[in-house]
């Protein structure tokens, strides 16, 4: 399951993560987020669980939000090793995110 994360431990749990990780920027009012939440959970689980998938509330970090320029949600960063490597403003499907792993985790992500 994904943790919920704000700007406090932001640093120790992105950044400072040895494994890839996907960070989702969502808000409780944003219907599309629900809806992908499922899907990145699915991606996770596929990729063999390689991949952190930690969530933050771009309503309660909005000094994140605004930090990684975050203009539409949902927004999915990927991190690895304290860069950012891809970001996908309106994420819209698990494929996408899919091609992007590849590059982190190749034989994961292909399964």
């Amino acid at each position: 399951m994904r943790s919920v994360i704000g700007e406090q431990v932001f640093v120790e749990e992105v950044l400072e993560s040895s494994s890839p990780v996907l960070v989702h920027f969502w808000a409780p009012w944003c219907s599309v987020c629900r809806l992908i939440e499922p899907a990145l959970a699915k991606l996770r689980s596929d990729s063999g669980e390689q991949v952190k998938l930690i969530g933050i509330n771009a309503d309660e970090n909005l000094k994140l939000a605004s930090s990684y320029r975050i203009t539409t949600l949902p927004t999915v960063l990927l991190f690895q090793g304290g860069k950012l490597l891809h970001r996908l403003d309106s994420y819209q499907n698990r494929e996408e995110l899919r091609t992007v792993l590849q590059e982190v985790i190749p034989t994961q992500a292909n399964t």
